[in-house]
């Protein structure tokens, strides 16, 4: 768990190959299900060109279809899922247990720093960032010398917006699952991200034993 620019994913594709595990992000799960035009797939998709959010019943059927897998068998880490106690409660009623909860705290400041820096060269997809990646010329792609774009998903505005919705919805969470008995550590996501990655490697040592 954690907020927009914490990290989650960085940190999750550490986890995923020192335990071997598959990575599970709705958004994905979502994007390949509307890709290969499954019953699902359709469904949600008709909910989002409606303009609407995808339900957490069909986010959950995703969820139990990817989870009967192969590559499931020994568990998997969920990146940003559940994102509600609704969310949370639906797995519960279909008995996906969960083991270890990990939280990256870190600062809004921080956040809107790392990802309003951000800067993209829209044909190739590289990024870099105005403060902790600058390319070797102010807003020019390194490579092709053509100018680099924020995204609108990344200005300051947009990205104040998306930390409020999930200080919102997830401080219910946090509270759900510390009450719950699972394994819940806080770590923080303000550290380096070689940091990070040992901190959580040890603290899931620890939670095996």
């Amino acid at each position: 768990m954690g907020p927009p620019g914490a990290g989650k994913g960085t940190q999750a594709q550490f986890i995923c190959r020192e335990h071997n595990i598959p990575q599970i992000s709705t958004g994905d799960m979502l994007r390949n299900a509307i890709a290969e035009g499954t019953t699902l797939g359709l469904r949600a998709k008709a909910i989002m060109e409606r303009g609407e959010l995808v339900s957490d019943d069909v986010i959950l059927e995703l969820v139990r279809e990817r989870l009967r897998q192969p590559d499931c068998v020994a568990g998997c880490l969920f990146d940003g899922f559940p994102r509600t106690v609704g969310q949370a409660d639906g797995m519960r009623e279909l008995d996906i247990s969960v083991d270890v909860v990990v939280e990256l705290q870190i600062s809004d400041s921080l956040i809107i720093r790392r990802i309003s820096g951000r800067r993209v060269h829209e044909a190739s997809g590289r990024v870099y960032h105005i403060e902790f990646n600058p390319p070797k010329v102010d807003n020019v792609d390194d490579v092709t010398w053509q100018p680099l774009v924020q995204r609108h998903d990344d200005s300051e505005t947009v990205v104040r917006a998306r930390v409020e919705v999930y200080r919102e919805q997830t401080a219910p969470l946090i509270e759900y699952y510390k009450r719950s008995g699972v394994k819940y550590y806080e770590i923080d996501g303000e550290a380096t991200v070689n940091e990070i990655r040992q901190n959580i490697s040890d603290l899931l040592k620890t939670a095996d034993t």
